[in-house]
């Protein structure tokens, strides 16, 4: 890859890096307020749930984001972790921090829906042998 697009993409990477490095600087959005009142508790729960999972959401990017950067580095950018196939321009446009091509994350993502859905369907026949039980 010319090094005038890697440059770009170095940008565009860091840049991400940045504007999500600084959700991390406060935690007042986790942190759960007692309310006398039940229903403003409850609410604050879910609002401090989701505030972990988009925190999650938001680390795990990052680390992407420096892998990315690392692949840059040591000249391995661009091209499919899974494969070893080039990444088509138009995917690290849109996704630069990309580590597989379109056909290989279509199969990640196809093989965590399944085993996402085979934990779903085990909690559930967990929960309903202790049901049963009771």
């Amino acid at each position: 890859m010319p090094n005038k697009k890697l440059a770009k993409y170095r940008e565009l990477l860091e840049a991400k890096q940045q504007e999500l490095s600084k959700g991390f600087r406060t935690r007042n959005q986790i942190a759960l307020q007692r309310t006398p009142e039940m229903e403003e508790e409850a609410q604050m729960v879910v609002e401090q749930d989701l505030a972990v999972q988009n925190r999650n959401l938001a680390a795990d990017l990052l680390r992407q984001i420096s892998a990315a950067l690392d692949r840059i580095d040591d000249g391995s950018y661009g091209t499919c972790l899974s494969c070893g196939a080039e990444i088509q321009p138009q995917r690290l446009e849109a996704v630069p921090w990309a580590s597989h091509c379109t056909r290989c994350q279509e199969t990640l993502d196809l093989k965590k829906g399944k085993s996402a859905a085979q934990r779903r369907e085990y909690v559930e026949v967990e929960s309903s042998a202790g049901e049963r039980a009771a």
